[in-house]
């Protein structure tokens, strides 16, 4: 305790000698007042240096955020800010040394220090700010990403790390290129052909890496989608990569690396979270139906749904039998199979109209070629999920 309170005194007195220099710098030469003024910033330097070390800044921030909210703001100071104190003292300690080189008037010594002293400032404010995002980002956003089962990749966090780490650094050079009349933007434009340059080599790298983005931001599939390609190629994603996506293909295993930027210009069919309607609707002739009628029936049924948008023309099928009925009198009955998809109720209801609507027309064409049949029951649906 008495050590504490003579380390306090120690540094009022130095206080107090600085700021009695500061009165008396009138009275002495220009040489001699540079001199003193660099002087008389050490000293507060090395006053703010010892301030800070002597006061309990830490201990401070923790029962601040203790009172002001226990749980959240204590556990916030404990994860993010904690780690970081040092990084926090030296941009303090600088902080307040540049403000008084600022104040102080413009001399090419001074503004030489001043320069150099903002140019620490900013790169201590640039570990700070990325030491504070990168607890941030191992300590909440990784356990919330696991917490919410969010199926994310790694290279996506990567990304958002990395690109987060640029922006910190750019902010930074940009506001200490803006304070001392540094021409950024010029120097950049400066490097402008040697960026095109780089940038024309590039071409193939830059589209992927952009198809990407799109990818990430269109979402027209995820991680563990079914999805199929154009060129026959179906399978389950396994990554959705900076530059390209990973797909696990069915029955051999392999993996295909498919770039980002092909994706953003194929058509691709997602079966995941797709289901299908199975509509069976039955027809009972009144006689045994040959095979040359049997043919010119599936065509008939075939050709009215062709053309229906959501109904797999490829799955529908048409099977007959023949029965005998209690009147000993031989019947064929005929079974239509539709398989109608959708991934919503609204289009699936839609679809279903249209095929009642083709239902219509397929007994019209019946009647027309002379086939005469009734409708025992009415049309059967039957919800179930998409196999793949």
């Amino acid at each position: 305790m008495v050590r504490r309170i003579g380390q306090g005194i120690a540094v009022a007195l130095l206080f107090d000698f600085v700021v009695f220099l500061g009165t008396r710098l009138d009275a002495l030469p220009s040489d001699i007042v540079l001199n003193a003024r660099l002087l008389i910033g050490l000293a507060g330097l090395t006053a703010t240096w010892l301030l800070l070390n002597l006061l309990p800044v830490s201990a401070w921030l923790a029962t601040w955020s203790t009172r002001l909210n226990p749980a959240a703001l204590a556990t916030a100071y404990r994860m993010f800010l904690q780690p970081h104190l040092g990084w926090l003292k030296v941009v303090i300690i600088l902080l307040l040394a540049d403000l008084s080189l600022l104040i102080a008037p413009a001399a090419g010594r001074l503004k030489a220090l001043e320069f150099t002293v903002a140019l620490g400032l900013a790169i201590a404010i640039g570990f700070l700010g990325t030491g504070i995002f990168r607890s941030y980002f191992s300590n909440y956003l990784l356990n919330a990403t696991v917490k919410t089962g969010t199926k994310t990749s790694s290279e996506l966090l990567i990304l958002i790390r990395l690109l987060t780490n640029i922006g910190i650094i750019v902010v930074t050079a940009i506001i200490f290129a803006q304070t001392h009349d540094i021409n950024l933007f010029g120097l950049v434009a400066s490097l402008g052909i040697g960026g095109l340059a780089v940038a024309f080599a590039a071409q193939k790298v830059l589209e992927q890496l952009l198809g990407g983005v799109v990818i990430y931001l269109d979402r027209p599939f995820v991680v563990d989608d079914y999805i199929g390609l154009a060129d026959g190629t179906f399978g389950r994603v396994e990554s959705i990569g900076i530059r390209s996506t990973k797909i696990r293909t069915s029955g051999k295993g392999t993996v295909t690396v498919v770039p980002n930027n092909a994706l953003t210009q194929a058509n691709i069919e997602n079966f995941t979270d797709a289901k299908k309607v199975i509509s069976l609707f039955n027809l009972t002739f009144y006689r045994t139906i040959p095979s040359e009628e049997r043919a010119l029936i599936r065509q008939v049924i075939l050709d009215s749904t062709q053309d229906i948008f959501g109904i797999d023309s490829r799955s529908t099928s048409v099977s007959f039998r023949n029965l005998t009925l209690a009147n000993q009198q031989e019947v064929t009955e005929a079974q239509i199979s539709f398989f109608i998809l959708g991934t919503s109720a609204v289009s699936l209801d839609l679809r279903r109209q249209l095929l009642d609507i083709a239902n219509q027309k397929i007994t019209q064409q019946l009647k027309q070629f002379g086939i005469a049949f009734h409708c025992e029951a009415p049309t059967i649906y039957v919800d179930s999920p998409m196999t793949i």
